[in-house]
């Protein structure tokens, strides 16, 4: 295989495409396992799609030679500092995503980190026979829906997209 840092990115997006279709098979087919299969998948295409973020991420920093080039994770390479170092378009406009909390870049970068917490217990009201049988609880505690496929896949179409816009301005004449 070309050791090119593009062919990194290439690979791991189609990996996630492989999981992708993997987690869909598996939500159609009900087996026994479905469930572990379903959470398997997630958690192999949000792998691959972070592992294709940083592969961007090294694309830039490769062409640009910054020193952080081979930084093993995406957080090293986007941040504030990196940028103000060495300003580029391209790390500008992922610094950009990665920073505000409702882009799609930042809601995978959430995502993966999630994947390295233990599991939560669900908060449950005490049963206790001397409580009142109405009892209050919190509005503010929201519970975390697992991830659709289609949220993944639209975050896989988000990076190719951005990949090709990315290497049409990156390519030199």
């Amino acid at each position: 295989m070309a050791q090119e840092l593009y062919t990194r990115t290439n690979q791991k997006l189609y990996f996630a495409g492989l999981a992708l279709e993997a987690w869909r098979k598996a939500e159609e087919a009900r087996p026994m396992n479905a469930q572990a299969l379903v959470q398997a998948e997630r958690e192999s295409a949000l792998f691959h799609l972070y592992g294709a973020v940083l592969g961007v991420a090294h694309e830039i920093a490769g062409y640009y030679r910054l020193p952080q080039a081979g930084a093993p994770r995406v957080e090293m390479l986007l941040n504030a500092e990196v940028l103000a170092a060495a300003p580029s378009p391209e790390l500008a406009e992922l610094v950009e995503l990665a920073l505000q909390p409702e882009t799609w870049l930042a809601q995978l970068l959430a995502a993966y980190a999630e994947l390295f917490q233990p599991p939560r217990e669900p908060r449950k009201a005490k049963v206790d026979p001397t409580q009142p049988l109405i009892q209050a609880i919190s509005l503010d505690a929201e519970e975390l829906q697992p991830l659709s496929n289609a949220d993944v896949e639209a975050w896989r179409k988000s990076i190719k997209e951005m990949v090709l816009r990315f290497r049409g301005a990156l390519t030199e004449l």
